[in-house]
């Protein structure tokens, strides 16, 4: 791995604006938001804006997150035809804010 690819990370480290990337490297999105089901913890995936307007990616659909990017499996045709986010799942994560950052002592 270079230095430009990054290093992998946790979805709770992902910050909005990385790049999103196709299985062959191009860019088609920024990360918008961090999607989490509450009731059991686990990551669902992330909502990203693309160029016809915010899109949902699933967490089957992502390879691996890095400080730099996200490497998705996706083709670019499968990226062109991502479904819309339903909004009423949306949680964005934050450093030091919400249950994660009172987990760790910090405050609001």
């Amino acid at each position: 791995m270079s230095e430009a690819e990054g290093h992998p990370i946790a979805y709770t480290a992902l910050q909005p604006g990385t790049a999103v990337q196709t299985s062959d490297g191009q860019q088609f999105a920024t990360v918008q938001a961090v999607l989490v089901d509450e009731k059991v913890a686990v990551f669902d995936g992330i909502v990203v804006q693309t160029a016809a307007g915010p899109r949902f990616v699933d967490a089957d659909e992502i390879g691996t997150i890095y400080t730099t990017h996200v490497a998705t499996t996706l083709t670019a045709e499968q990226a062109a035809g991502l479904p819309e986010p339903e909004r009423s799942t949306i949680i964005d994560i934050k450093p030091g804010r919400g249950r994660l950052g009172r987990m760790f002592g910090r405050k609001r």
